[in-house]
């Protein structure tokens, strides 16, 4: 029960504030009773596969993405919004262009949406390869894709 805790404690610090290193976080959740080891928090991050994302006050910050299919917090979809330059299929393969530096987050949130037409991603420096299921699938994809970034 406490890695449970401690993984929703976590959560909720990187919703909060503005979180670069893991010994930030190591520091934060030894303020709120967590005494947690660099390589415990470490484990915490991949397990809840969270990633950095531009911040305000900081260049970095941990950021999470919602498991559940098509859905994305308010700051994930901002950020894929704002990032996207052009998505275009080619079979049954997605290109998304992205600014420069933007495209493993990018492909970060296409993973987290959870879409079965999916089959996986690779994100680079400012592109992004959607493998889809078929042609049909691609297109269905894009089309999911492109209205998140017109919302």
């Amino acid at each position: 029960m406490l890695r449970n805790a401690r993984h929703s404690k976590i959560l909720e610090l990187i919703e909060e504030k503005e979180i670069e290193t893991q010994e930030e976080l190591c520091k934060e959740l030894a303020a709120q009773n967590y005494m947690v080891t660099q390589a415990t928090v470490s484990r915490d991050i991949r397990e809840l596969r969270l990633f950095k994302v531009a911040g305000i006050k900081k260049r970095y910050r941990y950021a999470a993405i919602s498991k559940t299919e098509g859905e994305l917090s308010d700051k994930m979809r901002l950020l894929f919004q704002t990032c996207i330059e052009s998505i275009a299929v080619a079979n049954n393969i997605i290109v998304i262009r992205t600014l420069n530096g933007n495209g493993a987050n990018a492909g970060v949130v296409i993973d987290r949406l959870n879409y079965d037409d999916v089959l996986g991603t690779i994100g680079g420096v400012d592109t992004v390869f959607t493998v889809c299921k078929s042609l049909e699938a691609a297109i269905r994809v894009k089309e999911r894709l492109e209205r998140i970034v017109r919302e």
